[in-house]
């Protein structure tokens, strides 16, 4: 039974890397508490930055800057596009330098842009500046990876789904909040249409900036202090439990107070010639220090396992290789391919969508109806990552790959009925909207439930591969939607036969590499 204490009292812990095993949402006093309230608000506001363009673009800003519906289209696949290549570097710069320092870099990285953008007068200025605002959309990868650091393998799903769902919720927060500024400049202040919509974008700046210092000044990189220094922390922990041995490997730089060892994270020979080496003390009699009184009571066993395959090391070029091409990598990245991809795209025409059948809504009401699509990510992606945790302590890892490919399965299918129908009842359409959300939304948190059980050696590669991946289908996708104009109904069914098609494929592979120590 749910014990409610939990979101607010202070967690037990896993004695080896620190990672809580419940998840103190509601005290912010708390250091997991402080974490996990920094992960999703600082990735809702850098996706409300990211998408505070749609609301505005089909009507207010395509008049101003004289668009066509290929501009509007063009504009959205760039700012996807960046967004693709910021997660593949931010995977590896969250291994390499921490979560939290990438995070931030990315808010602070992708403010500069927004305010901006009332530089913007043409449609290459707008090009430009949404290719770069597109930074923003990178920070989902530390968000992922950052959370994935502070909470165990028994609740990390429902965590990672947390902090994504709320951070997604930004796009539909962005719905509401961009039109209503926008309006309140016009009618209360007296701004032009003209200057209002470069004014607005004052407000998302304001709060990116804020939060990148919040989470810089108020929070750690990991549980055990700091990033440099988490393979050191490990080990000292295991020695203090009495178990003995260099299992952990660390980077050279700490090599002087290493021994030599052979090998890689995941318990087998590395052969890559690198500078890391093992790091290992002497076992000593179990003490009470500390928070230990907070720790969760794990077998020897389970606690070597976790140092020797769940501690991120900073990868070479050559280590990383494995784990992009590995079959299990793939079958993240097809499913968050369909779910994120789908979402992103969705969300960029949804408004014009709703007002092109139901020309009544109009520009506020048409936004108001699409900001519920992103607002369920509120409710429906944290169910995926519930539902995860929930089926992998009956099932383990086969279970939460299952949950995968079922609501892919199930998302296909609500997009193929929008998508025939084409609705033009608002109850038929909004129905079928929710339907759809439940399972696609979901996907994305079952995805990132899995995520931390693959590779964990390597959470920032993995983590950056599926999130870059998510972003590639979100331009197929809009590619699709940009060579049909205005036929939205042909392409939802569309990307329902991919989603189905690509889900069928995947289904095969198993869920984490055959011989992987750790994650499991």
């Amino acid at each position: 039974m749910f014990d409610i204490t939990v979101l607010w009292k202070a967690p037990e812990v896993n004695p080896i890397n620190r990672k809580a095993r419940t998840i103190p949402g509601l005290n912010i006093v708390n250091v997991y508490g402080r974490v996990f309230f920094f992960s999703w608000f600082g990735f809702m506001i850098a996706f409300w930055s990211w998408y505070a363009f749609p609301p505005l673009l089909y009507e207010t800003i395509a008049k101003d800057l004289g668009l066509s519906q290929a501009d509007v289209a063009n504009s959205n696949i760039v700012s996807l596009t960046a967004t693709l290549l910021i997660r593949l570097v931010a995977g590896p710069a969250c291994d390499r330098f921490g979560p939290r320092l990438t995070f931030a870099g990315c808010l602070l990285a992708g403010a500069i842009p927004t305010a901006l953008a009332g530089a913007v007068y043409n449609v290459h200025g707008l090009m430009a500046l949404r290719f770069f605002v597109g930074i923003l959309g990178g920070s989902f990868v530390p968000c992922q990876v950052w959370s994935t650091g502070f909470f165990d393998k028994n609740v990390v799903g429902t965590a990672n789904a947390l902090t994504g769902g709320f951070g997604n919720a930004g796009g539909g927060i962005t719905y509401f909040l961009m039109p209503a500024i926008f309006d309140s400049l016009v009618a209360e202040r007296g701004l032009t249409a003209h200057v209002a919509w470069r004014v607005t974008f004052i407000v998302p700046f304001i709060c990116i900036v804020t939060t990148a210092v919040g989470m810089l000044v108020l929070c750690p990189d990991t549980p055990t202090g700091k990033w440099s220094d988490r393979h050191l922390a490990v080990q000292q922990n295991l020695a203090t439990h009495g178990v003995s041995g260099a299992v952990v490997d660390v980077p050279g730089e700490l090599r002087d107070e290493a021994t030599a060892g052979s090998n890689s994270p995941n318990g087998s020979g590395s052969g890559s010639g690198s500078d890391e080496k093992k790091l290992g003390f002497e076992a000593v009699e179990p003490k009470q220090v500390g928070g230990f009184a907070h720790e969760a009571p794990i077998g020897e066993q389970a606690m070597l396992d976790t140092a020797r395959g769940e501690v991120v090391v900073k990868p070479s070029f050559r280590e990383a290789l494995p784990v992009v091409f590995s079959a299990q990598t793939l079958v993240l990245a097809g499913g968050y391919f369909c779910s994120f991809g789908g979402e992103l795209a969705i969300n960029s025409i949804l408004g014009a969508y709703y007002v092109k059948n139901f020309p009544s809504l109009e520009q506020r009401g048409s936004g108001n109806w699409a900001a519920m699509f992103g607002l369920l990510n509120v409710v429906f992606r944290p169910l995926g990552g519930v539902f995860s945790d929930m089926i992998y302590t009956r099932f383990g890892v086969w279970g939460k790959k299952a949950l995968i490919h079922f609501v892919g399965l199930m998302t296909g299918v609500f997009l193929i009925a929008i998508g025939l129908t084409d609705p033009m009842d608002q109850n038929t359409m909004f129905g079928l909207m929710a339907g759809m959300a439940f399972f696609l939304e979901s996907g994305n948190g079952a995805n990132f439930g899995l995520v931390p059980h693959v590779h964990p050696h390597a959470n920032g590669i993995v983590s950056g591969c599926t999130g870059a991946t998510g972003n590639l289908g979100g331009i197929v996708f809009a590619i699709i939607f940009r060579y049909n104009h205005k036929d939205y109904a042909q392409v939802f069914w569309i990307i329902g036969v991919m989603t189905i098609a690509i889900n069928l494929c995947l289904s095969w592979i198993r869920p984490v590499p055959k011989g992987q120590v750790g994650g499991r």
